[in-house]
């Protein structure tokens, strides 16, 4: 088992946010593969930004 860290700003794509994978990991998460993911919040964006944040 690998273990990366990643610290990704949230992009948006259409009405989604969404965390882009780096390229770079193409082959370690090719479709099909598990992998576990946890989210830690380091800092919210401004509030202008007029997206829901769902809990």
């Amino acid at each position: 088992m690998k273990k990366y860290i990643l610290t990704k700003k949230i992009a948006k794509h259409g009405s989604q946010a969404i965390i882009v994978i780096p390229r770079l990991l193409e082959k370690e998460l090719s479709p099909g593969t598990i992998a576990q993911v946890t989210i830690e919040v380091i800092e919210r964006a401004a509030e202008e930004t007029n997206i829901p944040l769902q809990t």
